[in-house]
């Protein structure tokens, strides 16, 4: 038996700026069976994750692209995988059972098959949201844990600044700081996400960005007169260079993403490498995955502890419906979204 299964792809590679026009929404036949031997695992798509470096991979060509085996280029016409949570319907591998709950990586479609090789995992479905495996208890959530914990390593009291602070990543590197005693400010696009992270998420202090983009240097001067320890860093370019210019001798900067270079190919960061120098700034890149295998369990323990007792929010803005899966991902470069994006594809 086999079934119509709907999947958003892109109608050709994407050269700046993406909009809704450059995907589209195609079907294809799923089986809703499976081969013996085969270990396949076919999967109803619940919530599906949306990112901004997808955008590296439908580009023509990005250096990301030949880095690491993930983020290789797709082409116009393919299923776009993403990080998900669905509901096993058929299992030919012997860790799943039909009805299982897992959370992995699926594709931006109604459903998924999942070889034997792919990352998946059961879930406990009944504690938390089914969304929460696919954001604070997700991916989003571990680059956070591991940006934070093997990364910046702050000391309690330092001075912690976190751009794009609103989002799926920032919002949850905010929130561990701050309950690692740090003076944390962050900076979002509009006065509403100022409010939240001052008010909901607790951070010290927090800017619009916009209001401030004639001299951010100045700006982050005004925030921390005793300057940066650590800058977890989700934009890049300019902001990027006003944080370098205003960080303290043996400062930290985790570099998680650069969204204000990803549609722009003029911007890109120039900070002051006397700075870098001089004050002896660690700048450093890096990937969730590289630490997934060996922190993942003590993350997971650790924050659902603190989402168990209250000490730490989760902020998930979700579109219904697969279609919407083009107007969610657009979004993300005009600041859409409040928290980690996603986008619920059937009810659980």
């Amino acid at each position: 038996m086999e079934v119509e299964s709907k999947f958003v792809t892109i109608k050709a590679h994407i050269v700046g700026q993406p909009s809704e026009s450059d995907f589209e929404v195609r079907e294809h036949l799923v089986p809703l069976s499976v081969s013996p031997g085969s270990n396949d695992v076919v999967v109803k798509n619940l919530y599906l994750s949306v990112d901004p470096y997808q955008i590296n991979r439908v580009k023509e060509h990005s250096a990301s692209q030949s880095a690491i085996s993930f983020a290789f280029r797709l082409a116009p016409g393919d299923r776009i995988d993403a990080y998900g949570v669905g509901r096993v319907v058929a299992s030919a591998n012997p860790g799943f059972e039909k009805d299982d709950v897992v959370v992995g990586l699926l594709h931006w479609s109604e459903y998924s098959v999942v070889g034997g090789e792919s990352m998946l995992s059961k879930v406990d479905s009944k504690e938390f949201p089914l969304s929460y495996h696919a954001s604070v208890l997700g991916l989003s959530g571990f680059t956070a844990y591991a940006g934070f914990h093997c990364v910046c390593k702050p000391k309690k009291g330092e001075k912690v600044f976190v751009s794009a602070a609103s989002g799926s990543v920032g919002s949850v590197f905010g929130q561990y700081a701050k309950l690692h005693g740090c003076y944390v400010v962050g900076c979002a696009g509009s006065q509403k996400k100022v409010d939240l992270l001052k008010g909901k998420l607790g951070f010290d202090d927090a800017f619009n960005y916009k209001t401030e983009s004639s001299d951010l240097k100045s700006a982050l001067k005004r925030y921390f007169p005793e300057g940066i320890d650590v800058y977890f860093d989700n934009v890049g370019a300019e902001m990027l260079e006003a944080a370098v210019a205003n960080m303290n001798t043996n400062g930290r900067v985790a570099v998680c993403g650069v969204i204000s270079e990803y549609t722009n190919a003029q911007k890109r960061a120039a900070p002051d490498f006397l700075d870098i120098i001089y004050k002896r700034i660690t700048l450093q890149g890096f990937l969730a995955g590289d630490y997934l295998q060996q922190y993942f369990p003590e993350f997971f323990s650790v924050t659902s502890d603190l989402l168990r007792n209250g000490k730490i929010c989760a902020l998930e803005d979700v579109s219904p419906g697969l279609e919407s899966v083009p107007s969610a991902f657009c979004g993300l470069f005009r600041g859409d979204n409040v928290g980690k994006k996603l986008v619920r594809v059937a009810h659980e």
